[in-house]
């Protein structure tokens, strides 16, 4: 299906649907004339209340969506408000990921030195307690023998 196919299928279906509305609201006005009169007012009356209300929602989105704006900054979207300026709770909430992430990865690096020191303590106690001297350590030719033995 092409879009202009498309176009005239939805073209078609709104001029179907505004007929139909045509139809009904021809249909309840002709047997609204013949509604009682406390009926007729109840119904005024309840229209009135059903359109009051739909000006306080609508008022009500504006007012949110005046109250929000959406703020680019380089790559970055945020969101922020136009009154007032952010509480303190939400400049320390807004902290508070950061100082996390921070303290996170002092604590990696904590673990990794710990984790180097322990592995050079445990080599340095393999060389103090071998009957090798430590200087045949040292030796070009001993690496070389270390080699053939594991082999």
């Amino acid at each position: 299906m092409n879009k202009q196919q498309h176009s005239q299928f939805g073209q078609e279906l709104d001029a179907r649907i505004t007929r139909f509305g045509l139809r009904v609201a021809a249909g309840l006005s002709e047997q609204s004339e013949s509604l009682p009169h406390e009926v007729s007012e109840r119904l005024r009356f309840a229209r009135e209340q059903a359109l009051l209300k739909a000006r306080t929602a609508r008022a009500a989105t504006a007012e949110t969506a005046k109250s929000t704006q959406v703020v680019r900054s380089g790559g970055a979207l945020a969101l922020g408000g136009l009154g007032g300026g952010p509480s303190r709770w939400f400049k320390f909430a807004s902290f508070v990921p950061l100082c996390l992430l921070v303290a996170g990865l002092l604590l990696i690096q904590h673990g990794q030195w710990y984790e180097q020191i322990l592995a050079a303590a445990e080599v340095d106690t393999a060389l103090l307690s071998d009957k090798l001297p430590p200087a045949a350590y040292g030796d070009p030719g001993f690496s070389e023998y270390l080699s053939d033995e594991q082999e």
